[in-house]
């Protein structure tokens, strides 16, 4: 695997490279059809503005979520872009089994040779009962606590290594490295990197530990952010994957023509994560259901909390605070997500930032 599948060209005045995270967006009145087709004009218009990778997140029973299954949709987006590097962000390990990811992904990289990323998270994407639905058991820590196990398999399979005596050692990863062996058989040379997400200790320490990029969610998780990132950087050890670290972090970032209208759909975004918080998931909200909802001392809080960690406003102001948040971190990519009611303006707010930054023009 080379360091430069991973390590991205700096495009434009941008600090470092910009990348993608897509949670597929279904705002109230649309659908997950608008939602995905947002999705593909948004992958082509970053493809065409030089962002380095565009990855989809995993997220179980959330009306307003449209990215339970990554691997289904980056396959799509493979069809309807041509250099632009798509991964998970990540793919949920304890939900699903270590060979049937390695057969997805496997096929990814037959579909898009060289650019698909494995990005592993160990969180279930959902709420409890979901995750017991999904992993189908009752017991939530089982598949957390086995992560380092899984991650291990997984890898095998995609490497098709299994020590000889090993009882998977005739099962393999299809499509995958076997093929090579095969009478007369070719393999492409690339096999998809694997990055650990993660939103506190455990997986940066691990990332380190095995010489694996890192990504982690200061989206969700700002208080963390820069321990976790500290963690990672003291535990790292070389590996044939990096010879040092590399951390990328997400953020939240909404640029918008209007100062105002950026604060509006902060708003929302807040009131989408108090309904989830309080187990009340629905369609992303208009800001005029935010403005006419009634909230509680506590809500108005916590939405004043969470849209602090949302880099928004004006093309410049967003520049300005990504700018300020990677010198702070010392990330060596940014990986932004945008939410907003309408799919037009997720794809206003990249363009703006991509002019911010000098990034290439569309063709």
């Amino acid at each position: 695997m080379a360091a430069d599948e991973i390590r991205g060209a700096i495009n434009g005045t941008a600090p470092v490279p910009l990348s993608v995270l897509d949670l597929v967006t279904v705002g109230s009145g649309s659908t997950a059809s608008d939602a995905l087709r947002t999705s593909v004009e948004l992958a082509r218009l970053t493809e065409a503005r030089g962002f380095h990778r565009y990855w989809v997140a995993e997220h179980h029973s959330m009306p307003g979520v449209a990215s339970s299954s990554p691997a289904v949709i980056l396959a799509h987006l493979a069809a309807h872009t041509d250099r632009i590097r798509l991964g998970s962000g990540g793919v949920m390990l304890p939900n699903h089994a270590p060979l049937v990811i390695a057969e997805q992904f496997g096929t990814l990289e037959a579909l898009a040779p060289g650019r698909v990323d494995l990005g592993l998270g160990r969180a279930p994407g959902t709420d409890g009962a979901t995750a017991a639905a999904l992993r189908r058991t009752e017991s939530l820590n089982e598949g957390a606590d086995d992560f380092p196990q899984q991650l291990a398999e997984l890898t095998r399979f995609l490497d098709d290594d299994f020590p000889d005596g090993h009882p998977y050692r005739r099962i393999h990863a299809v499509p995958g490295p076997v093929q090579a062996t095969a009478p007369g058989g070719v393999q492409s040379p690339h096999r998809p990197p694997i990055w650990l997400l993660g939103s506190s200790g455990f997986s940066a320490r691990l990332a380190g530990a095995l010489g694996l990029p890192f990504a982690f969610a200061h989206h969700f998780s700002a208080q963390n952010t820069i321990p976790a990132l500290d963690l990672y950087r003291e535990s790292f050890q070389p590996s044939e994957v990096l010879a040092a670290p590399y951390a990328l972090i997400g953020v939240s970032a909404l640029a918008t023509d209007d100062e105002k209208e950026a604060a509006r759909q902060v708003r929302a975004t807040g009131l989408n994560m108090v309904r989830l918080r309080t187990g009340r998931p629905g369609l992303f909200p208009t800001p005029e259901e935010a403005e006419a909802h009634p909230l509680s001392a506590m809500e108005e809080e916590f939405i004043a909390s969470w849209g602090a960690n949302i880099v928004h406003g004006t093309a410049d102001e967003v520049r300005s605070g990504l700018d300020d948040l990677q010198k702070r971190t010392g990330a060596d990519e940014l990986m932004l997500t945008s939410h907003a009611h309408r799919g037009e303006l997720r794809l206003r707010s990249y363009e703006l930032i991509a002019n911010a930054y000098d990034l290439p023009t569309a063709a």
